[in-house]
């Protein structure tokens, strides 16, 4: 083991652990959202239409939103765990501001979660059906209030504000939470999320809709959950670009790095060219690219002509700033994940936008095609969204927090080896995790809204005797 070891350093090993974790444990969260939020919607749409479809699809979807939930607490507090275990450093300069928001989110949207989703599952029976409608939509408000104090923590430490540094200590000490709640770099990136995750979820309700629809398995539920899922999906998408689109201007004045890595841009331009595609090197020798002219400066300025700040003068300017460094993010890193990230965008948009030409034609529960193409599509977000944090952690560094701390000087003072064991111990318990959840997902998806039918059919006194049993 110590021979394998040699050479690696607990840096590297602790940002593969965080790494790990944290994209896995961020799969569930979008969902989790976007879910919450579309079966508050189609509960309202029973209580305001009595229409038992959206009544199966609720309690259907409802089960899928259960068990996501389920596994990303999990994810979740293994994560937050790290901050003391790998990078104590960076908790004992950061905790006076880091700690505030997170303790906000444990103390009032996570209980705020938890509470009402146990009004929510074991109050059917119990509550009035205004009461418990009122349950599903104070879950979707915890989990959207639970993203914003997570996303403004990782704000901060994209574009540090409303702090000092206390002398005596060396510590970061908040002066005012209400910069570090609106900093500009939080709303952005807090608006940003959320439309992802509403596209999340909608290409999550609509790839199942289709795979039911090829079946035809209660064709006229689903066929309700397709046209819901197609509309939401396609205004979120739009949204999530524009928000997009906002950060990367933000981005660009708050991390001009970032943005040059994006693109490899080592020389600085005005009407820079955006690269679709590279083959090749990325040091500015490539084999093969496809470039659009102009479409850079106008991403990261919003003006046709805009200068683009170039990699290697940013480099030297940092150098004069912080003093000698490598001041780089890993590019390859940078460049793959931004586009990777922005063309399963592409594709959510253009499944949105076949998906409302067909729902006009009144052939979207009936066109084949489209619904093998929704149904293959339900990983895009995921991977969209996993593309896009990366992009934002790893073009972020070598600075753990912007401009304050590298990320060197943050990991806590441990063996190599304890990091690889944690990373390996890390990495088995999420891969069963991994299985338990798809296997539980697939499980329930493809069992669909059947049981639901057939105990729409049962009488009510046998339906009181056990009524857990159409939640389960």
């Amino acid at each position: 083991m110590t021979n394998l070891l040699a050479g690696i350093s607990p840096l590297v090993l602790a940002r593969w652990q965080f790494g790990v974790t944290t994209v896995f444990h961020f799969l569930f969260v979008p969902l989790t959202i976007g879910l919450a939020f579309l079966v508050a919607v189609l509960q309202t749409a029973f209580y305001k239409t009595k229409k038992p479809e959206y009544d199966r699809l609720a309690r259907f979807y409802g089960k899928l939103f259960l068990v996501n939930f389920a596994i990303g607490v999990v994810t979740g507090i293994v994560q937050e765990f790290q901050f003391g275990m790998a990078w104590s450093h960076y908790s004992t300069f950061v905790g006076n501001i880091f700690g505030a928001p997170l303790a906000i989110e444990a103390l009032l949207a996570f209980f705020m979660e938890s509470t009402f989703i146990g009004l929510w599952i074991f109050g059917r029976d119990r509550l009035s059906p205004r009461l418990h409608l009122a349950s599903i939509w104070l879950v979707s408000l915890g989990t959207t209030l639970s993203a914003a104090f997570i996303i403004a923590a990782n704000s901060w430490m994209q574009h540090p504000v409303g702090y000092k540094i206390d002398q005596a200590t060396g510590q970061a000490v908040m002066t005012n939470f209400w910069a570090v709640m609106s900093n500009s770099t939080f709303i952005s990136a807090y608006l940003h999320v959320l439309t992802a995750a509403l596209a999340t979820g909608a290409t999550f309700l609509l790839g199942i809709a289709a795979w039911h629809l090829k079946k035809k398995n209660d064709t006229s539920a689903f066929a309700k959950a397709a046209a819901i899922g197609v509309v939401v999906l396609l205004l979120s998408t739009l949204a999530t670009m524009f928000m997009g689109d906002n950060q990367a201007r933000l981005m660009t004045q708050q991390q001009p790095m970032k943005m040059a890595a994006a693109e490899a841009l080592y020389n600085s331009e005005n009407g820079a060219s955006f690269s679709l595609l590279t083959i090749g090197n990325l040091s500015g020798d490539p084999v093969f690219q496809i470039r659009v002219p102009h479409a850079l400066s106008v991403m990261a300025t919003g003006q046709w002509n805009g200068k683009v700040a170039g990699i290697n003068e940013l480099q030297a300017a940092d150098v004069a700033k912080y003093g000698p460094g490598n001041y780089k993010p890993m590019l390859w890193v940078t460049y793959w994940s931004f586009r990777l990230m922005i063309g399963f965008g592409m594709l959510m948009l253009l499944l949105g936008v076949l998906g409302i030409w067909l729902l006009w034609r009144g052939k979207l529960p009936t066109s084949r095609r489209y619904l093998t193409f929704a149904t293959w599509m339900i990983g895009a977000p995921f991977l969209a969204n996993s593309f896009g944090w990366i992009f934002t952690e790893v073009g972020r560094q070598p600075w753990i927090v912007y401009g304050l701390m590298f990320t060197a000087k943050g990991v806590s003072p441990v063996g190599t080896g304890y990091f690889a064991t944690s990373l390996i111990g890390f990495t088995v318990l999420y891969g069963v995790l991994a299985i338990v959840e798809i296997s539980l997902m697939f499980t329930l998806a493809r069992r669909g809204t059947a049981e639901l039918i057939e105990s729409d059919d049962t009488p009510d006194d046998e339906q009181a005797e056990r009524p857990f049993a159409l939640i389960y």
